[in-house]
């Protein structure tokens, strides 16, 4: 059974999450990043914290600025979506490291803080690997699900919009929203080019990682593992068989398949066999 939390970095800036304690004695505690245009409550995202927490403490967040409002599924937060930047939900995922570390989490139910492992969706799989490039000795291994590899996957011609205007739009196809972009966005990614280089950072570094990916994933994406595996041959890169961007499953959920049940399967598997002294981590700090 989940427990819902809340937690407030400043007045206006909220992390919701769900916390999936283990239903045996925990290994490690995993964190879940959702992608753009993603929430805590899409899709499979709570169907996983439930499957995932057979021997995890699972925590499912929401970014601060993913703008989605108080009844935890509609945008109705997009002025905080324009601002959504990578800085931005890197400081929230250190909030909630620091949460699992300072025990921000109700009295009876606490996760375990000797391991910590992050998975993240598409675009948060981005950020879970900055950020685990960053903090190398707080996090035991990263999972990315058709995760991206560079930070910059904004079409053209939204990209002109913005720079002509100061603001572009994105369209979800799930609303039909207009879902606003600020130049804030593209500053960020430019002044930090360097911290969100993942593929060039990899290359020196030991952290493990593992890539699922569906062979149905989007092109791009697929050209970006490569990269990232020519950089770091070591690194496991599981393909998933007819398996979409989202393992063929829809929001609001449908049920599971067969691409997602093999997706969770393979990261279990491969978070229960990581050596807790792999690349002399294993502690948060």
């Amino acid at each position: 059974m989940s427990v819902s939390i809340e937690w407030s970095m400043a007045a206006d800036r909220k992390i919701r999450a769900d916390f999936y304690p283990a239903e045996r004695e925990s290994v490690g505690t995993l964190l879940v990043c959702h992608g753009f245009k993603g929430f805590k409550d899409w899709g499979f995202f709570p169907y996983i914290g439930k499957k995932l927490s057979h021997k995890l403490d699972v925590i499912v967040f929401n970014f601060s600025h993913n703008g989605i409002g108080e009844n935890g599924t509609d945008f109705t937060e997009l002025d905080k979506f324009a601002l959504n930047t990578y800085s931005r939900e890197l400081e929230d995922l250190d909030f909630v490291v620091h949460a699992v570390r300072d025990g921000l989490f109700p009295e009876e139910k606490r996760p375990q803080t000797a391991r910590l492992f992050v998975l993240g969706h598409s675009r948060g799989a981005g950020v879970a690997l900055i950020y685990a490039l960053d903090h190398p000795d707080r996090i035991s291994g990263v999972v990315s699900w058709n995760g991206i590899t560079h930070p910059d996957f904004f079409e053209h011609k939204v990209k002109e919009q913005i720079n002509a205007n100061g603001i572009g739009y994105v369209v979800n196809a799930r609303t039909g929203q207009q879902m606003p972009l600020s130049k804030e966005i593209l500053d960020d990614m430019e002044r930090n080019a360097d911290r969100y280089d993942i593929v060039g950072r990899a290359k020196g570094s030991r952290l493990p990682i593992l890539l699922v990916q569906g062979t149905e994933d989007y092109a791009r994406l697929v050209e970006g593992s490569k990269k990232l595996l020519q950089a770091r041959p070591d690194i496991e890169w599981h393909r998933v068989e007819g398996g979409t961007h989202a393992f063929n499953v829809v929001h609001p959920f449908q049920g599971t398949s067969e691409p997602l049940e093999e997706a969770l399967r393979v990261s279990s598997d491969w978070i229960m066999k990581l050596d807790p002294h792999a690349a002399d981590r294993g502690t948060i700090r």
